[in-house]
């Protein structure tokens, strides 16, 4: 019954999330009043849905420059001066609300 119903999907990417907004139009269920959603990638067809798709957008710029600038530096050739390292990088992605996730309750 409705008791059971979750209130709120986690997805792990934006078609998924955008497949499940489908699936409850379908079945008669309010998003975001009866569910919430959220994705994860922030793909242009997120804004787009007809109920605009809350996502986690990742820096996608920043992490192709950085995996290109670390696998050059991993290519170079080693030298006496220079020691191998290796580095972690942390980036921080971005909550992008929309209306998929605000319900007017």
């Amino acid at each position: 019954g409705l008791a059971e119903r979750p209130t709120a999907v986690f997805c792990a990417n934006d078609l998924l999330a955008l497949g499940v907004l489908q699936a409850m139009y379908a079945a008669g269920v309010g998003v975001p009043d009866d569910l919430a959603i959220v994705g994860y990638d922030d793909i242009e067809f997120a804004a787009a849905a007809a109920v605009p798709l809350t996502s986690v957008r990742q820096p996608a710029v920043t992490m192709g420059t950085l995996a290109a600038e670390i696998l050059l530096e991993e290519t170079e050739e080693e030298t006496a001066t220079r020691k191998h390292e290796h580095r972690r990088v942390v980036l921080q992605p971005e909550l992008v609300v929309r209306r998929s996730s605000l319900s007017a309750r």
